[in-house]
């Protein structure tokens, strides 16, 4: 830019600039340097970012390695357009030092978390965690504290993982039950910033029968949230787990009695900046999944959206996978019994598919905009 702009104009116009080519204008002066490497500008950068992308997880065969796909995922965009934005992503070291024991959870601000062990055939395998900004091609690691081994009866740990929307600080939560506690819900944060484990209070912890599902989570403004069921509670498949990043308070999401019960399982995603609740029922011997959205973030307001039917006009198996800005959609395909099935958007009110041409299985799809945060 030219020395004769004001240098807070040239600011205003640089928090509008993608990542890509801040990364580059680091280079140019110590001055934009010192601007783009600041903790102001990278927290204030992120809300001027209205492009979404789409990280893409899968493989290929059993026995190989995860393959990522980036794609630009923009709600002017059909399909045909958005196929055209596809990228290979280059993954960081830590993740591949993880081998093949790792889960992704979910990603926050554009930063995506995974937890798993450093080496799990060794004599002492380290749990941890990576926190990864696919943007910017940089990660970072985490130790996590004494995990509870899944075969104990007595105890039960999850993990989260957010950015705190004031302070846009990455944190990672860990959340143990003791049923035989006085004390049952132990909660553990770790701000990145601090770079250090403590204890967290909440006053509203949920009865120490609530277990978790598989652990998957959902970010949405600034709340994570969790699957569970109490134990003793009938229907109470119909129960969500929250935590708030910046109160650090715990919660619990009931949802509505329109929801109906089944034997299925619920599955969380984020459609545009909703929390998702895909509900897989079978009604006149068809697999159906009903989509509810939370409403404007309140609890108590479910609003059901559209159904995806179970199976294509060819007959292959349909998997709810993900969703993109403009709503449609992600789907697995799985056409032959076999390993490969393919990724596909579907269009809910015409109920078209379209093959994205990334074939594989273990389809996982993340929605994220971009950020410099590690930088």
């Amino acid at each position: 830019m030219s020395d004769n702009i004001p240098f807070e104009l040239q600011e205003i116009i640089m928090k509008k600039l993608p990542v890509e080519p801040l990364i580059r204008f680091r280079s140019v002066c110590k001055a934009w340097k010192s601007l783009i490497d600041s903790s102001d500008f990278i927290r204030n950068h992120i809300t001027y970012q209205q492009h979404q992308h789409m990280l893409v997880r899968y493989k290929y065969a059993l026995n190989v390695e995860e393959t990522y796909v980036l794609i630009a995922d923009n709600d002017t965009d059909d399909t045909d357009t958005f196929l055209q934005h596809k990228v290979s992503v280059t993954i960081p070291q830590l993740v591949v030092n993880m081998g093949k024991h790792f889960t992704t959870v979910d990603g926050s601000h554009g930063l995506l978390c995974l937890f798993g062990y450093t080496d799990r055939n060794a004599l002492i395998s380290i749990r941890n965690a990576v926190i990864w900004n696919p943007s910017i091609r940089k990660a970072v690691d985490v130790v996590l504290p004494h995990m509870a081994d899944d075969d104990e009866i007595v105890y039960r740990t999850v993990l989260g993982f957010g950015v705190c929307r004031v302070t846009r600080d990455p944190k990672i939560v860990k959340i143990r039950i003791d049923m035989e506690s006085l004390i049952p819900w132990k909660v553990e944060v770790f701000t990145l910033s601090a770079r250090v484990w403590r204890s967290a209070h909440s006053d509203n912890v949920p009865s120490k029968f609530v277990r978790f599902g598989t652990g998957e989570q959902v970010v949405v403004g600034g709340v994570v949230y969790w699957l569970a069921r109490d134990m003793f509670v009938r229907d109470s498949d119909k129960l969500l787990v929250s935590f708030d990043l910046t109160s650090e308070e715990l919660g619990e999401v009931k949802l509505p009695d329109r929801v109906p019960p089944t034997h299925l399982s619920l599955s969380l995603f984020k459609l545009r900046q909703s929390l998702a609740v895909v509900k897989g029922s079978v009604e006149d011997s068809k697999l159906v999944y009903h989509v509810w959205v939370m409403k404007d973030g309140v609890p108590k307001l479910f609003e059901k959206l559209f159904t995806i039917s179970g199976h294509s006009p060819d007959g292959s198996t349909v998997f709810p996978r993900g969703f993109r800005k403009t709503g449609e959609a992600l789907i697995q395909v799985k056409a032959n019994p076999g390993f490969n099935t393919t990724l596909a958007a579907y269009e809910p009110y015409s109920k078209a598919i379209t093959n994205l041409g990334i074939n594989g299985n273990y389809f996982s799809v993340y929605s994220f905009t971009e950020t410099l945060l590690l930088l």
